[in-house]
């Protein structure tokens, strides 16, 4: 009879567990995230378990275990004949049995959920009384074969890495963790008995939950205890009188550093893990990603203390008015309620009232107990309608943080929002308009073409003919104060200033489809239109990692790196799988720049300091106390209507980028003076670097730009290049070379 059903002879009893899967004994266990520096950022799982050793599990807990769920254990092999003689006699006395499964035969059930696959059932398996008989009997085969298999520690070990002991915690170390905040090593007499209690009902003896019954529980298991001799009666009565001492809490999911970037990682890794057939949610893995775990940190604070600011100034500046507003600055009508009818509460109860439009509206307008999102309390317990929750919510600006190592491409912090728990939008990999950050790429591209910083345009408007659905326009851009002097500027000095109709000077004769193509090179994978104008002064949507990438790509010398988000992945083994041998050989840089076009967008992007740049006011108040052995560098950027604000700061061995806005486009400042990158986004970028060069930490990323490496020789028509400030120039000593000039090395 057992063979046949170990067998499934004529398919009539279902599967059992294989020799294989009993072999390789897998478990369902937590990946754990590390940052760069060795800090444990966070988990991701399906079932919270972390498997640990037997030598990491108290003996205390084992004696309690053994002594409360199979006192026998040491004694039988998988099946407790004495215990099931003992169980009919009770059936039969008293018409209810005792249970009689052994740890071995518990750690069947609980493993390979020996009850609850249906495809194991068998054509028997259908029956109902015939089908429980043939899952007791698989589970005493199965225990058997695990008993010939494994040692006693070794199951001991299993089971209570394998069992469930309530409020998410799968496996003895989480569960030690959430209800006492102990390792296993560390557990105690009553600690051990409150866990194994909880075996017999994880809910009804929970100690947060059900403190009575779950106290009257311990203590029966410490009477188990007394039984056995494991303690001494005077043990016995002192510990019945203790309170249970809890310091409970549940870890999910969303625990711990990086939200925004777990979240994203895991959609990186999501090719690679189907490719490979691993799963980061069941597999324990370990994964050692890019993260700098101190500059995590500081962008973290970085963005909420400035947002803070910038919210208050938000409200000062609308006051009781709603912000969601058209081009013409009317408000929007319906606003609102068109985001109500997104949200899962509308479509739950439009379900439930069949169409009924007044119950829907008066319930979406009826008060109810909620959380929102508050700075002060993070979360804070309040009374609001749906409709008034959403008015409250969408007037909250929002911002993204990106730090990036150029020479590598390791992302170093990632900050997607102001709190994960309440808008899961990740702002890093938000599309919108970057405004005159893209400029980047128009000058990058003019410099390429053979053109220098030092050569001039007047500030003056220009048109360009462009098609509008089939008609032809002509485009004038204004300049953000809508001011033209009519004067010439140095191409490094209009960068500087973010003139906008010198950059559209310089883009019409460069090329809209040969600056896009130059963006693509450097990092940009977004679409962007070689037809219309308005590209040049960023009217395509990105995202901040691409634009951090593309800046990175500049102080890389013109080498573009794909963003890096691990360094290593090691199995539950700890062999590594990724990346493997042959991936570690594949050369992933791109050379989007040549060297000396890179060199010159270097120094350009030190003259948005140095220049009066738009910058250069707010910057310098952050970075001065640094600026004796680190060079800065940055770019602001803002749309037309003010709707996203931008700053790139750059250093030679770190790039980081900024983006402030609202939820919807359609909320912003109304000024340019309060919305703009260098009032928004560019004070989070100085908070974050005064914030992490004062720690002792600091110790690499902080350094001079390269000299350059080589002379640079292309026919120049100034002798003045880089200068620090726009009224005191420096000379620029130059000779003249085979017809060229050489600018020599070291005069920047």
């Amino acid at each position: 009879m057992l063979g046949a059903i170990d067998v499934n002879f004529l398919w009539l009893f279902g599967d059992s567990p294989s020799a294989r899967e009993i072999e390789q004994n897998i478990q369902n266990a937590a990946s754990e995230i590390y940052s760069c520096d060795g800090k444990l950022m966070g988990k991701y799982f399906s079932e919270n378990r972390t498997p640990v050793d037997y030598s990491d599990i108290s003996p205390i807990l084992i004696k309690t275990l053994i002594a409360t769920e199979d006192e026998r254990f040491y004694f039988h092999h998988g099946i407790d004949f004495q215990g099931l003689v003992a169980a009919a006699k009770d059936f039969a006395v008293h018409g209810k049995a005792r249970g009689a499964s052994t740890i071995t035969q518990q750690l069947v059930k609980n493993m390979y959920k020996t009850r609850s696959r249906k495809y194991k059932r068998g054509l028997l398996g259908k029956i109902p009384g015939i089908k429980l008989l043939i899952m007791k009997l698989k589970e005493w085969i199965t225990a058997f074969k695990i008993e010939m298999r494994y040692s006693k520690e070794q199951i001991l070990t299993m089971y209570l890495n394998t069992v469930d002991f309530g409020s998410n915690a799968f496996g003895i170390k989480t569960a030690a963790r959430t209800y006492f905040n102990v390792s296993p090593l560390n557990l105690n007499y009553e600690q051990s008995a409150v866990l194994i209690g909880l075996l017999k009902a994880t809910s009804s003896y929970n100690p947060r939950m059900n403190p009575n019954r779950s106290l009257q529980r311990r203590n029966v298991v410490l009477g188990n205890m007394l039984r056995l001799g494991n303690i001494s009666l005077q043990q016995y009565d002192s510990l019945i009188l203790l309170p249970i001492k809890l310091d409970y809490y549940v870890e999910n999911n969303y625990d711990g550093q990086a939200l925004y970037f777990r979240e994203a990682l895991a959609s990186e890794l999501k090719d690679w893990c189907k490719e490979n057939n691993v799963n980061i949610y069941t597999d324990g893995l370990k994964i050692y990603t890019t993260i700098d775990s101190a500059m995590q940190a500081y962008a973290e604070q970085a963005m909420w203390e400035e947002m803070q600011v910038i919210q208050k100034r938000f409200n000062e500046h609308w006051g009781k008015n709603n912000p969601w507003r058209d081009e013409s600055q009317r408000e929007i009508s319906g606003f609102v309620e068109k985001i109500a009818t997104r949200t899962g509460y509308y479509k739950f109860w439009q379900k439930k009232f069949d169409g009924d439009t007044a119950k829907l509206i008066e319930l979406l307008n009826t008060p109810h107990k909620m959380k929102v999102f508050d700075y002060a309390l993070g979360e804070k317990d309040t009374t609001l309608s749906v409709m008034d929750s959403i008015k409250y919510m969408v007037r909250f600006m929002h911002s993204g943080f990106l730090a990036i190592e150029p020479s590598s491409g390791h992302i170093k912090a990632w900050v997607g929002d102001l709190d994960f728990n309440f808008w899961k939008y990740d702002k890093v990999l938000a599309m919108r308009q970057p405004g005159s950050t893209f400029k980047l790429f128009d000058y990058a591209e003019f410099l390429r073409q053979g053109h220098n910083p030092c050569e001039e345009r007047i500030d003056q408007y220009v048109s360009w003919q462009v098609w509008d659905k089939g008609k032809q326009k002509l485009w004038i851009p204004h300049n953000a104060d809508g001011i033209c002097f009519n004067i010439p500027f140095s191409i490094k000095s209009a960068f500087a200033r973010s003139i906008n109709t010198i950059a559209v000077q310089i883009s019409k004769e460069a090329g809209i489809a040969n600056i896009n193509a130059t963006a693509r090179k450097m990092g940009i994978t977004s679409p962007l239109n070689d037809t219309i104008p308005a590209t040049c002064l960023g009217g395509s949507d990105l995202t901040l990692l691409e634009l951090v990438t593309a800046y990175s790509t500049v102080i890389n010398n013109g080498i573009m790196k794909k963003p890096v988000f691990v360094t290593k992945i090691l199995d539950r083994d700890g062999n590594q799988i990724y990346p493997t041998q042959e991936q570690n050989s594949v050369d992933t840089s791109d050379a989007a720049l040549d060297y000396e076009t890179a060199f010159l967008m270097q120094q350009m992007l030190k003259g948005g300091l140095t220049e009066r740049g738009s910058a250069s006011g707010t910057l310098w108040t952050y970075v001065t106390p640094f600026t004796k052995d680190t060079d800065f560098g940055g770019k602001t950027g803002t749309s037309s209507n003010h709707s996203d604000a931008w700053f790139v700061g750059v250093t030679p061995t770190l790039v980081a980028g900024c983006w402030v806005g609202g939820e919807y486009r359609c909320i912003h400042f109304r000024t340019g003076e309060l919305g703009q990158g260098n009032r928004t986004a560019l004070p989070i970028y100085g908070r974050f670097v005064s914030k992490y060069m004062r720690d002792t930490v600091f110790n690499c990323y902080h350094s001079k730009f390269p000299a350059a490496l080589q002379p640079i020789k292309r026919p120049y028509n100034c002798k003045q290049y880089f200068t620090p400030t726009f009224e005191d120039s420096i000379k620029v000593e130059v000779e003249e070379i085979d017809g060229e000039l050489d600018l020599i090395e070291g005069c920047f």
